[in-house]
């Protein structure tokens, strides 16, 4: 039978013991808080290991690192970028198109915590009921972020950015940000699961859009072994990418999750009791279900 969402991992648990059924998620953690060290370090000890924000910023004074979705909208709005940040673009886009654009969204954005967090107490309180936005949405908000500094003149997303309202009231003081992050979480928990991150959130539909051709994805090597308990589908945040790979092997699909969505987060790894997820090089390992599991090893 499959378990029930409050079980969630209980037998990856028993398996691999705790630390063993939470690694990915352990290692996200420390990712996203250690992001949020080296840009609070500055304006709070006066060290500045970064200056700058998520928005653009300057690593060591040496590294520059630019969001091309802001700067796409800065030279919509009729901004001349500076050298230095059309540098920082290109350096996120190799970045980001090596192991997956939504990478940003699991292992870097703030704002994934709190929805997680939303995400954990929903399946607690065995709360099932969800909107039906369609997952599309997120595109079109993404082109409205785009039209919207042409007729406007000005980064309008950049005034109701999550992430950018985090960034700058853990700085200034959190202030009204706070009722936008407590908005978000509610969202998740009560209206729609997975619903900012999964349906709406513009930021990471632009960096899905990197993920195309990027080489580093999970993998289900081992999905002859899955037994349906469907703990990956409950923790998944994008549980639409896991079908195509672990179920279709009788259309001839190949183990290889491939979706652009998919947010590289690892927790089908951790909650897997069999074994059946890891990450890989979807290049080499593109294979058809018909092999056997020791030969992609």
């Amino acid at each position: 039978m499959a378990n029930m969402p409050q079980d969630l991992g209980k037998e990856a648990i028993a398996k691999k013991g705790w630390l063993g059924a939470h690694k990915w998620l352990i290692l996200r953690r420390i990712s996203q808080l250690g992001i949020l060290a080296a840009f609070m370090a500055g304006p709070w000890l006066d060290l500045w290991i970064v200056k700058g924000n998520l928005a653009s910023s300057l690593t060591l004074e040496t590294l520059p690192l630019t969001d091309p979705h802001i700067l796409l909208q800065a030279m919509l709005s009729g901004v001349v970028p500076e050298t230095t940040a059309i540098i920082g673009v290109f350096i996120v886009l190799a970045f980001y198109a090596l192991v997956g654009g939504r990478v940003y969204c699991s292992w870097v954005c703030p704002v994934n915590m709190v929805t997680d967090a939303a995400a954990w107490l929903r399946r607690k309180l065995g709360i099932r009921g969800a909107s039906h936005a369609s997952r599309s949405t997120r595109y079109w908000i993404l082109a409205l972020t785009l039209i919207l500094p042409l007729i406007t003149g000005g980064i309008v997303w950049e005034l109701v950015n999550p992430v950018s309202i985090t960034f700058r009231g853990l700085v200034f003081g959190m202030g009204l940000a706070w009722v936008l992050i407590l908005g978000i979480f509610l969202f998740d928990l009560f209206v729609s699961r997975d619903g900012w991150c999964g349906h709406y959130c513009p930021v990471g539909a632009f960096y899905s859009l990197l993920s195309v051709r990027a080489p580093l994805r999970i993998i289900a090597v081992n999905r002859e072994a899955c037994d349906d308990c469907m703990d990956c589908f409950n923790v998944c945040p994008e549980a639409q990418v896991i079908k195509p790979a672990l179920k279709g092997a009788d259309k001839g699909t190949g183990p290889v999750i491939t979706a652009t969505q998919c947010t590289n987060c690892g927790r089908c790894i951790d909650v897997c009791a069999k074994d059946v997820f890891e990450f890989g090089n979807r290049y080499s390992r593109n294979q058809k279900s018909s092999l056997q599991p020791a030969q992609y090893h």
